[in-house]
């Protein structure tokens, strides 16, 4: 896997999911502990970093009346504004400490849904780079990344989904997305295995779920 050619997506590791008084860090923490997640993360980040794969970051953020939603909002997104979540302007939104972008790192703004290249420009971006690979993980296993996993399929990136780079609100959701939907539109994989493919220890060995 050419590191020129290679980007690790990360999405909402920002502090309403991540950390203690999150507001929706009680629902996700036990997840969050199962994977060793933050830990992970933070380990592929920086021999990511060390090894030249840009690092992009997808955040969502909302006015205080969330003026970017219909009015009558429903599913997940409804839970989002009936808890007040990922405001403007509020420490919820800021990224976990051990996260923070570095300087001249891409961020991707105008996330307002599910999808982290739907209301963004994120795949022109990642067409401008070369970028042909991708190495995705965040939040929630089973919404945002997936979503993100099945948009980059069909736009026709080389998809990988970190498993352990994942959390979802509970550990039963999680894994039946690991287990049940990623490999249909990815290569699911460790980081320590993504890192390994990346390295030329490891060969990634492109397998689809199909219809057997």
């Amino acid at each position: 896997m050419n590191t020129n050619e290679t980007a690790v997506i990360l999405i909402e590791f920002q502090n309403d999911f991540t950390s203690e008084g999150g507001i929706f860090h009680e629902a996700v923490k036990d997840v969050m502990k199962e994977t060793n997640m933050l830990a992970n993360t933070i380990a592929l980040v920086k021999e990511a970093r060390e090894k030249g794969i840009p690092v992009i970051q997808i955040p969502i953020s909302f006015t205080e009346n969330y003026s970017e939603l219909s009015k009558s909002p429903y599913g997940i997104l409804k839970g989002i504004v009936d808890n007040n979540a990922f405001q403007k302007g509020t420490w919820g939104i800021e990224f976990v400490e051990g996260l923070t972008p570095q300087k001249g790192e891409i961020l991707i703004e105008g996330k307002r849904g599910l999808c982290g290249f739907h209301s963004t420009n994120l795949d022109f971006i990642l067409r401008s780079k070369g970028i042909k690979n991708i190495a995705i993980g965040g939040f929630l296993t089973n919404c945002c990344v997936e979503s993100t996993m099945r948009t980059a399929y069909e736009n026709g990136y080389n998809v990988v989904t970190l498993t352990d780079c994942c959390a979802g609100l509970s550990s039963e959701e999680h894994h039946n997305a690991i287990e049940k939907d990623f490999p249909m539109f990815s290569q699911p994989m460790t980081s320590h295995g993504f890192m390994d493919v990346v390295n030329g220890k490891e060969d990634l060995i492109l397998k689809g779920k199909g219809y057997e």
